[in-house]
Order: C-alpha cells, then sequence, then structure tokens
C-alpha cells in the first residue's frame, strides 16, 4: 500500500509541473495529508530519475534545451531568429561583446550588421566562424578542449583566457529561466565559465524561447537581478514579465515571427 500511495504522489507531482509549472512541497505535504519531510524524499527521487529538478521549497520541470548546438540550432528557429534581431539592437558599436555559446546566441551573432565596428569574444568555434564573416568585427576565440554537448570551449584554459577580457556586454545562453530559480545549465564546467564570464562583464543579456521559462537545470549560473537584460519572444506572459522588471531585469519584447 505504501509503494502504491508513493507512486500516486509522484504520478500527481509529474501532471502538476506539466500543467502548472512550479510545486510547492508544503502545499503537496498538505493536500497529500504527509509530512514534508516525504514529500521533498518524493521529489529527490523523482529528481534522481530525471523527472523534475529540485529548487527552494519544491520543484520545476526539467529544462527541455537538450541535445548538442547542431540539434538546438533546428529548434524553433524562425523563433530564435525573431529574439536575435531584437538582442542585435542592443550591441552597441566600439564595444567588447563576448557571445557565450549557444543556438540563439549563434542567431544573434549571424544577425548583427556586416559593417558594425565592434570586439567579440566567443568560447564557440560555430559564432567564431559566423562572426569573421563581419567586415566590422573583431573576433578573439577563447580557447580549450571544445565540449561537444554546449559547442563551447571549457575548463581551465577557457578560464585563463576569459580573466584577460573586460567586456561590455556578455550574451549568455541559458538552459532555464526562472525568477526564483535564476539562470541555469546543465554542465557542471559550462555553469562554472558561465559564472566567471558574467562576474568579467559590464553587463548580462540573456535571449531566451518561452518553453525555458519556469524550468531548471542542475546547476545555478546566476540569480535574475544580475541580469540587466532579458529578451524574451511577443508572446511572453505580461504578468511573469513584470515579476522579472520587479527584480530590476528590462525586459525586451521581440517581434512576432512571420
Amino acid at each position: 500500500m505504501q509503494d502504491f500511495l508513493l507512486r500516486e504522489r509522484q504520478t500527481v507531482i509529474s501532471e502538476r509541473l506539466k500543467t502548472h509549472g512550479r510545486v510547492l512541497a508544503a502545499e503537496l505535504a498538505l493536500e497529500f495529508g504527509v509530512s514534508e519531510d516525504t514529500v521533498r524524499r518524493d521529489l529527490r527521487e523523482m529528481a534522481a530519475a530525471g523527472l523534475c529538478e529540485r529548487v527552494y521549497g519544491g520543484a520545476l520541470p526539467i529544462s527541455p534545451a537538450h541535445g548538442s548546438l547542431t540539434q538546438r540550432m533546428s529548434f524553433a528557429a524562425d523563433r530564435k531568429q525573431a529574439l536575435a534581431r531584437a538582442a542585435a539592437e542592443e550591441i552597441v558599436a566600439g564595444t567588447t561583446v563576448f557571445f557565450d555559446a549557444g543556438s540563439t546566441n549563434l542567431a544573434i551573432a549571424n544577425a548583427l550588421p556586416a559593417d558594425l565596428p565592434l570586439t567579440a569574444a566567443t568560447n564557440a568555434p560555430a559564432i567564431a566562424a559566423a562572426l569573421i564573416e563581419k567586415p566590422g568585427v573583431n573576433v578573439i576565440l577563447i580557447g580549450g578542449l571544445v565540449d561537444r554537448q554546449t559547442g563551447g570551449s571549457l575548463g581551465a584554459k577557457a578560464l585563463r583566457d576569459m580573466e584577460q577580457l573586460s567586456p561590455d556586454l556578455c550574451i549568455l545562453g541559458a538552459c532555464g529561466v526562472d525568477i526564483e530559480a535564476g539562470l541555469t545549465t546543465f554542465g557542471f564546467e559550462d555553469a562554472e565559465f558561465k559564472r566567471f564570464a558574467t562576474s568579467r562583464s559590464k553587463r548580462v543579456l540573456v535571449a531566451a524561447t518561452s518553453e525555458k521559462f519556469g524550468t531548471a537545470a542542475p546547476h545555478s549560473v546566476l540569480p535574475v537581478a544580475h541580469c540587466e537584460c532579458l529578451v524574451v519572444e511577443h508572446d511572453a506572459d505580461a504578468a511573469m514579465l513584470e515579476q522579472y522588471r520587479a527584480r530590476g531585469c528590462r525586459t525586451i519584447i521581440a517581434d512576432k515571427t512571420a
């Protein structure tokens, strides 16, 4: 009977995550008539099985941003291009910009005007290849072992290279975006590199497709309050955006895709 109740609770939790997003341990404990410790144990087991991501007080759905860079490039390409056009407007001529690895950030690199004078640094060879086609852009490639999952160089060499830079703007890639969990990513070393890159930068911009919001990945990168600018899709929820603005995060709404 205990095993049946456990499975039943976890089924309900999975359904709530799909329909409502975040679940809170205290509310679930009251509904199930069990202790919060029991619910937290359920959430730990579900997280270990890859069914949710635990956050303070409850859980969030797992971020959908799985797959290699090549696989992610083919997902929602038109929507990422709309985000890229809006984000490109934030890049100021004559500045130094760091492009973190990511499919949306690759789209931003492609969206830059060819004659925009800029110094661009990136740890992603695919982004460097796109930027080198822009005559006005001087490209700095951050080196080291390239991680196949992220499409960017990570580890000690990448950190040492990044230490030499002080970008005016960091265009950060994020797997999950949540008002409480902040910006998160799947890889431990990726999170470490992202945190260091943002610490070296004057401003941080994140462009994210709608399905990343209200989700989380295992490794924390940055609180929402430290993201100066958030570029979102045209149909982003107005109430949700107001929460981000209340945390000091400026929001830019991209145009609707054709």
